[in-house]
């Protein structure tokens, strides 16, 4: 079955964009979202940050658990884009959702020039929420990127 382009207005989301809150001082807007899979990536920590990254993976089997964001618009894209930064490159993916059905959706993938600085350690949201969340809030410099 061939691929068809991702939509244009949909990102898989599987770190610190998987809260809502955050999701929409990022976009400037609340949005529409729905739990999904992307099969055949990892998705590890970062060292020395709250945030993960995401690479494919060479085992079958593989998965991350994440939310898909719907309609957003050009100017969500743009404060998407500066947010990420320079480690993470816009990606055309295909999902799976939990309900069934597949998506081709936008991910930001790690860059795998910046792929020495992930460490083996599987990032884990509940983590994030419990240990990381405000430190991430308060610290990371892509807020700054979007102002």
């Amino acid at each position: 079955m061939p691929l068809v382009s991702p939509s244009p207005q949909a990102l898989f989301t599987y770190g610190s964009l998987m809260c809502k809150d955050i999701m929409a001082s990022v976009v400037g807007t609340p949005l529409r979202s729905t739990p999904a899979i992307l099969p055949g990536y990892r998705c590890f920590c970062v060292r020395d940050e709250q945030y993960p990254g995401v690479i494919f993976a060479e085992n079958e089997g593989s998965t991350v658990e994440g939310i898909i964001y719907h309609d957003i618009t050009p100017h969500g894209w743009a404060r998407l884009d500066r947010f990420e930064g320079e480690m993470y490159d816009r990606s055309a993916v295909t999902v799976r959702y939990d309900k069934g059905g597949e998506a081709r959706v936008y991910c930001y993938v790690f860059r795998p020039q910046f792929q020495h600085r992930l460490t083996t350690t599987p990032w884990e949201y509940d983590d994030f929420l419990r240990n990381g969340k405000q430190l991430f809030q308060n610290q990371y410099g892509g807020f700054k990127a979007i102002d």
